[in-house]
């Protein structure tokens, strides 16, 4: 049973997957006190909160700002860690506040966490930690090797490592998930799905690198949300599941199901030069979660490309500002965690 009256930390949650997750928190657990930090880089947005601002108490801060983040730790039972400088190229053009955030803001809120007897410290990664697949490979699981292979994927590999030696170095209870290619609501135009739907409402071409034919395991946000609530609330400490959709595409099935959907030319698919170390393919074995919580997905991916778009269509509020920014990346990669 989940317990009841938690006061819950969510770390970068203004972020695409963790203001979702303050969604699902708000609506599936109305007992459990929600504050919610972060500190509105261009990825943050508390407009993504609105709806849900009279269920949380909010708080502007930097997760390495030890002064600013002491109460805040304080004050929580269990804490959601989604925090984290998350684009890959992004991370190619500057590694610099990848490991500032996602290494030295992990280690300075585990030191935290561990200071006030948190119950609970679930860390949010990415498959991206295991490396690269090859097109006839078996899927990622629990057991897959760390193999980082971009300045993103190494520091988010770094901030797991973390992770787990607070748990067995000094005892903070925690758990770890690892997922897939997040789409959904409130996710930032810079990446590949939500930039490809906007472009295509805007009759703009719809970049692609490379053949195009890089794959992708893509899981609905809501689907995800539904899988960290189930970790955080009933795995034992220690553990660590993985998290997909079952749902691999590649980047030109992608194209193809948005401009479907939106009803617009394949003449917009236009073929980009490749970035650097771009890996083939990724993919998730999320069976372990399936066998101990019964979790699978519930929106498939024909499905979650058209509550996807719907949304987009319907708030255009909301991305529009945020797409005519300068400092976003105009040719978008994958989601992880944000």
């Amino acid at each position: 049973m989940y317990p009841s009256a938690v006061r819950l930390l969510v770390t970068g949650g203004a972020g695409f997957i963790g203001a979702n997750f303050v969604h699902h928190v708000a609506g599936a657990h109305p007992d459990h006190d929600i504050a919610v930090v972060d500190c509105l880089t261009y990825a943050g947005h508390v407009s993504s909160l609105r709806d849900v601002r009279d269920r949380i108490t909010f708080v502007e801060a930097d997760i390495r700002d030890v002064d600013a983040m002491e109460p805040l730790v304080e004050r929580a039972d269990r804490i959601v860690h989604f925090a984290a400088e998350s684009h890959v190229d992004r991370s190619i053009s500057d590694p610099s506040p990848f490991l500032d955030t996602n290494v030295l803001g992990t280690e300075a809120l585990l030191r935290l966490a561990l200071s006030k007897g948190i119950e609970r410290f679930h860390h949010v990664s990415t498959d991206e930690v295991f490396g690269a697949l090859g097109l006839d490979d078996p899927p990622f699981d629990e057991r897959s090797p760390y193999d980082p292979r971009s300045p993103y994927s190494a520091s988010k590999a770094a901030s797991d490592h973390l992770v787990r030696a607070y748990g067995h170095t000094y005892g903070l209870p925690f758990t770890i998930t690892n997922c897939s290619n997040n789409y959904g609501p409130f996710h930032l135009p810079e990446k590949i799905i939500p930039l490809f739907i906007t472009n295509a409402l805007a009759g703009l071409p719809l970049p692609l690198y490379g053949d195009g034919r890089s794959v992708r395991d893509y899981l609905f946000v809501e689907d995800h949300c539904r899988a960290i609530d189930l970790v955080l609330h009933e795995a034992g400490t220690g553990s660590t599941y993985c998290v997909g959709g079952g749902a691999e595409r590649n980047g030109v099935e992608v194209a193809e199901a948005v401009l479907r959907e939106v009803g617009a030319s394949p003449d917009l698919i236009e073929f980009v030069p490749d970035r650097p170390g771009h890996d083939r393919r990724y993919a998730i074995d999320a069976s372990r979660l399936q066998q101990d919580f019964g979790w699978a997905p519930e929106v498939d991916f024909d499905e979650g490309m058209r509550r996807t778009i719907a949304w987009y269509r319907a708030n255009e509020w909301w991305w529009r500002p945020i797409k005519e920014r300068t400092d976003v990346i105009r040719w978008g990669g994958g989601q992880k965690v944000s």
